[in-house]
């Protein structure tokens, strides 16, 4: 865009950073990752930007072909949000980095970070991003706070939905702060069931294939390095604790 600070390299990484490199922008494409949105549902979910910035990035990353507005049925006048197919493009770097970022999530950020409920939609994502699929054809399902999602396997494949599934092998209770301490290790999920921030429910032989294809039963569970995977029943018992 005319008048706009750019790396003025020829590389691909500086030429993305051009487009999506502004602070806001990632975070804002985040937001469309789980879903179309309107201007005030993005506003409401990113704390510390106002409107007139996130205008701005709207603006800039509608122009570089990341992003498009469309209009809402019944409401002449509103507008909702979407990912291009060129936006969808960066899921899974994005997966990736957050993934990544999980390692730098400490006791500080726990205590005073905002967290959303729909953000463990993409934190599920990234937990499972290139890790080995069970073998098991299965679902399981999480309640986070007022958001539930789940896990999808079949055929050597996972796949990530929002809303509930159907007879899910296995369903996990919990808030949103206590979800994400458990992906970046602030919390062992052993002592969230233990202070009873989380409720697990289902067959305890799904509880540890999901709780492995998280990351969750590894020595070491800092991210690493991988090649990515192929992107209402009642439970039946509670679980075991998993570890």
């Amino acid at each position: 865009m005319k008048g706009k600070r750019n790396y003025g390299q020829f590389c691909g990484l500086a030429a993305g950073l051009d487009v999506v490199g502004e602070r806001w922008a990632l975070l804002i494409v985040r937001e469309l990752l789980i879903g179309p949105a309107r201007f005030n549902e993005i506003l409401g979910n990113l704390p510390g930007l106002g409107p007139n910035l996130l205008s701005d990035r709207l603006r800039a990353l509608a122009a570089r072909g990341v992003l498009e507005s469309a209009a809402v049925p019944g409401d002449g006048r509103g507008r909702r949000y979407r990912l291009t197919a060129r936006g969808e493009q960066l899921r899974e770097p994005l997966l990736a980095l957050a993934r990544w970022g999980m390692a730098f999530l400490g006791e500080e950020e726990a205590r005073g970070g905002a967290v959303r409920a729909t953000w463990g939609i993409l934190a599920v994502q990234a937990m499972i991003h290139g890790r080995p699929v069970p073998e098991a054809d299965e679902s399981y399902e999480f309640r986070v706070a007022d958001e539930t999602f789940h896990i999808e396997v079949a055929d050597g494949r996972a796949v990530t939905r929002r809303g509930p599934a159907d007879a899910p092998a296995l369903v996990v209770v919990t808030d949103a702060e206590t979800f994400v301490s458990i992906g970046a290790e602030v919390r062992t999920p052993f002592e969230a069931l233990i202070s009873g921030r989380l409720r697990i429910e289902g067959d305890p032989q799904a509880a540890r294939r999901c709780v492995e294809f998280m990351g969750l039963l590894d020595a070491d569970r800092r991210p690493a390095a991988t090649t990515p995977a192929a992107p209402t029943g009642e439970p039946v018992a509670a679980a075991a604790p998993p570890g």
